[in-house]
């Protein structure tokens, strides 16, 4: 086995070649918008060797209104690539990607890096908004921001919070997703399954959630937040040697005015302490069925990843389509863009071609 395990679970597609009935019906089902998204041809790409941390930030972020949000986002182009939209986790932010992005704009992929709501230059437009944390909700912003931005179909990739929102995206707009990289697999989860006890040493890992739905822990993230975001960090992924510089780039993203009630929010949602918005409730009820993803798919996983994670055997089913799994090695934890940039982007481009 080399190095870099592969594990690779492929699928002959249900159907090659589609009708022109099928064809018309799935383009009534896609929003007027210009096509933005180029031809399918993939040619194969030789992506520049890069070292983790190569990259200290990225070109002057960008501001657009979508849906719900003013969101800010980082963008490396070219503007006419095939669109990449890379989703980050908690508690980071869109510099997990700043070494993935440059790479992908090198081989001719328009590259997207939003903030999430509650992170970094994003901001609500209305200041009586609900802060809501709910995972589709989240995923409803990415789709506004696809509108916005006239992108009707891109690649997702992500990992934490943002392999989640993914995979959400995959599952239930199927036609916004030409194909997907996830972190730890399948995450989409339900109310129903917070509900469910897990063994005490699998509890363990999850004392941060357990802290956050308390009114104790609320303050305590409130006032200790960039110490609990750098012990996440730290036990998340338990050999990789961050620097001071490193981590307070991405904990600046952390003073946004909203961070803490949807994170609070996230959480508490998750098992059931916490009320989501009526007007999702169809939304959660398709989520809670474990909707297969029927996107082209490979999940990646550190094999130093400290955080909670589902082994992917559990998992492998829930992808219909092509799919391979990738243990990424040498010590490589949660944060995996941004400590092994070069097997995410590959992964990427990989997944693109199949």
């Amino acid at each position: 086995m080399k190095q870099e395990n592969w594990i690779g679970i492929s699928r002959r597609r249900l159907f090659e070649v589609a009708s022109l009935a099928t064809g018309a019906a799935l383009l009534t089902r896609l929003p007027l918008l210009a096509d933005q998204t180029p031809s399918n041809k993939v040619k194969p790409v030789d992506l520049p060797a890069i070292e983790p941390g190569t990259n200290a930030s990225f070109s002057p972020l960008k501001q657009i209104n979508a849906g719900m949000l003013n969101v800010g986002y980082a963008e490396a182009s070219p503007s006419n690539g095939r669109p990449v939209i890379l989703l980050h986790g908690w508690p980071y932010d869109i510099h997990s990607y700043v070494d993935v992005a440059p790479l992908l704009a090198s081989a001719g992929y328009r590259v997207i890096v939003p903030y999430l709501r509650g992170y970094g230059t994003t901001r609500f437009l209305s200041s009586e908004a609900f802060r809501n944390g709910q995972p589709g909700v989240l995923a409803l912003d990415v789709i506004a921001l696809m509108d916005e931005l006239k992108i009707q179909q891109a690649i997702l990739g992500g990992f934490d919070w943002g392999a989640r929102t993914a995979n959400i995206i995959a599952a239930l707009w199927p036609e916004r997703c030409k194909a997907m990289v996830s972190v730890s697999g399948y995450l989409i989860g339900s109310q129903e399954a917070g509900k469910m006890p897990l063994p005490p040493k699998v509890e363990l890992q999850w004392w941060y959630q357990y802290y956050l739905v308390t009114e104790r822990g609320r303050a305590g993230y409130e006032k200790y937040r960039h110490d609990f975001a750098r012990l996440i960090w730290q036990l998340a992924s338990p050999k990789w040697s961050f620097d001071d510089a490193t981590f307070d780039r991405s904990a600046a993203s952390f003073n946004n005015p909203d961070h803490v009630a949807i994170a609070i929010h996230n959480y508490r949602w998750r098992l059931v302490l916490a009320e989501g918005e009526a007007k999702y409730a169809d939304l959660d009820k398709r989520l809670a069925e474990g909707p297969v993803i029927t996107a082209p798919t490979i999940t990646l996983e550190g094999d130093a990843n400290g955080a909670p994670h589902p082994d992917a055997s559990s998992y492998a089913k829930k992808f219909s389509d092509k799919y391979a799994h990738r243990i990424i090695a040498g010590g490589v934890g949660h944060n995996l863009p941004q400590e092994a940039p070069q097997a995410f982007a590959k992964a990427i481009v990989d997944v693109d071609g199949y």
